[in-house]
């Protein structure tokens, strides 16, 4: 077990002050899209200008001390342990101010990893820059988002993003965007152990009236598609290209939607989420995971991909 109290009085005691908020055995449940998950050792969000700092300080004292650290974006595409998380999970989301540079007739706008992906949309719109689009409606940060090379509508994250701040052994660097290292919901990050601190995204000037008229029309599809209806994590798996028809489709010939196993269900009206009806537990949402994945190779032979990660204990 870790002393994770005086862990913190001692980082604390340093010169680097810390604004923000803790707390300990922190239930996860609060803080995911599925409203699942047991207690983090330590949950900690550092707010503000403190935050790269503060973060740098955290990680290597956790990492000399042998602590693990859990990083949290907006907990929409994680499925926690019922037993929760060892150490302590980093919360990003009070990092969330935007910066803005716009030279030149194309806009680059530089959002932290803690801002939602739907706020960054909007933010952008209302300057008159259109490219995040995709995103509105997104659940999840832009750190996430960037994690995930988030994906929707045909359009990516790495479309976009041009440059991306990060955090790796104490030392903060610039990582350049190169296309080729991203491919389908997957971007270097995930390979990387870094923190990311922000990304820097290049868009394109268009009337600010028509970008919200998009976005609405994308809100209204997730809306209909049914993701907001119960707690979930939207897609459970990826839309694997060579399946040729969507999971979602797949799951529905199969006859399985409605199906449930406790509280925890595939949704009556999309194959591809698993909703929690009210008082599912983690283990009820993997089995169900699970059963999907056995069934389509068993009766298909594909193999299904997770989207949704399995964190904690």
């Amino acid at each position: 077990m870790y002393n994770l109290p005086k862990f913190l009085e001692n980082i604390n005691s340093r010169n680097i002050p810390f604004q923000g908020q803790y707390r300990f055995d922190e239930p996860m449940a609060d803080h995911t899209s599925f409203k699942t998950g047991g207690p983090a050792g330590l949950w900690i969000r550092p707010e503000g200008d403190c935050f790269p700092e503060y973060a740098a300080l955290l990680l290597e004292s956790a990492r000399n001390e042998g602590i693990p650290v859990f990083i949290l974006g907006g907990g929409a595409n994680i499925l926690v342990s019922d037993m929760g998380i060892e150490g302590i999970v980093l919360d990003t989301t009070g990092y969330c101010v935007p910066q803005k540079q716009f030279p030149g007739s194309n806009g680059i706008l530089r959002f932290k990893a803690g801002m939602s992906a739907d706020f960054a949309a909007e933010y952008a719109a209302g300057h008159g820059f259109s490219g995040l689009e995709f995103l509105a409606g997104m659940p999840g940060s832009v750190g996430g988002a960037l994690w995930m090379n988030a994906r929707c509508y045909d359009r990516e994250v790495a479309d976009v993003v041009t440059e991306v701040q990060v955090l790796e052994n104490g030392v903060f660097k610039v990582y350049s965007v190169k296309k080729e290292d991203f491919s389908y919901k997957k971007s270097p990050f995930q390979a990387w152990d870094c923190l990311i601190l922000s990304g820097s995204f290049i868009l394109q000037e268009r009337d600010p009236v028509q970008i919200k008229k998009e976005m609405e029309t994308f809100r209204k599809d997730r809306e209909a598609k049914g993701h907001y209806r119960l707690p979930s994590a939207g897609s459970v798996f990826k839309n694997t290209r060579a399946f040729v028809k969507p999971v979602g489709v797949i799951i529905d010939e199969l006859r399985l939607k409605g199906l449930s196993i406790g509280d925890a269900q595939i949704a009556p009206w999309h194959g591809n989420i698993i909703v929690n009806r009210g008082k599912a537990r983690t283990k009820e949402i993997l089995s169900l995971i699970e059963l999907l994945e056995n069934r389509v190779k068993m009766e298909l032979g594909l193999v299904l991909e997770r989207e949704v990660i399995f964190i904690g204990k």
